[in-house]
């Protein structure tokens, strides 16, 4: 990847110092709310955002532009600088923030590092992901990524073991407004392939418990960057696939153990496994 593309110990470190801090102020700043956080709607009524994640994803930048002011940015509440060094910071300072609001417990804060300019499903250098701990009663941060070996609080996961469609559950989501048609009959074609599916509400979330060998995938279409690479990074991580493949008209993410990864993206594409 050349020296600019390199990930220092130091890029482990403080990733995992950011995600920590973030999640840490956004839920300070609910529970000084007293659970009534202000909100504001973006592009539905699902689809919200809140004082605390723009507290949180100014927290992140002002240290990067301490410890990183070569390096760009990609925030998801608008956030964004020019990169000199070939490397930006993607930031989703609360994932899953409808849940965030309602006290539901599957939320995080996450972020990602890549290489400038980049959008395939493996171009990420690193993610991080921390879990404030509320439906497990621990925190818990997670980092890895491609070339970095996937640890939860420092302490490395396993390996992924290997596991078809057939034995594997999936988090997955698909909003009520795009059941109907080739989008449907798409994601349709996927889910009756598996054991099972569970629909969370924060897809980085939902990438620790693929990490953690919970789920045999995670698949959704139309994520942006900040929703799918910190997730990506940590599969990767543990030896996972990730994939991007473009069914019913819509792009779709998937990430999980490689064989459940090829058979939906099969599924999605309306090919035989």
């Amino acid at each position: 990847m050349g020296a600019a593309m390199h990930v220092s110990e130091d890029d482990v470190r403080l990733a995992g110092e950011l995600v920590r801090e973030a999640a840490e102020l956004a839920a300070a700043m609910r529970a000084e709310s007293d659970g009534r956080i202000a909100t504001d709607r973006k592009t539905s009524v699902s689809d919200v955002v809140t004082a605390a994640d723009k507290a949180a994803e100014a927290h992140v930048l002002r240290r990067l532009a301490e410890e990183r002011p070569d390096d760009g940015v990609l925030g998801e509440e608008g956030a964004t600088s020019e990169s000199a060094s070939g490397r930006e910071w993607v930031i989703d300072p609360v994932d899953g923030t409808w849940n965030f609001v309602a006290g539901l417990p599957w939320w995080c804060s996450a972020l990602a590092l890549r290489p400038v300019g980049t959008t395939g499903a493996t171009d990420v250098l690193l993610g991080a992901v921390h879990d404030p701990g509320h439906h497990a009663g621990q925190a818990r941060t997670f980092v890895g990524g491609p070339d970095v070996p996937t640890t939860r609080n420092g302490v490395p996961l396993p390996r992924l073991d290997d596991v078809d469609l057939a034995h594997s559950g999936a988090a997955t989501y698909l909003h009520p407004t795009w059941q109907v048609g080739p989008v449907g009959d798409a994601w349709r074609r996927a889910v009756q392939g598996l054991a099972t599916t569970r629909s969370l509400g924060s897809s980085s979330m939902d990438s620790t418990a693929v990490a953690e060998g919970r789920f045999g995938l995670q698949f959704q279409h139309s994520l942006p960057d900040w929703d799918r690479l910190p997730g990506a990074a940590l599969v990767l991580g543990v030896g996972g696939a990730a994939s991007l493949v473009e069914a019913g008209g819509k792009r779709w993410n998937v990430t999980g153990a490689p064989t459940a990864v090829a058979e939906a993206e099969a599924l999605l594409l309306g090919r035989d496994r």
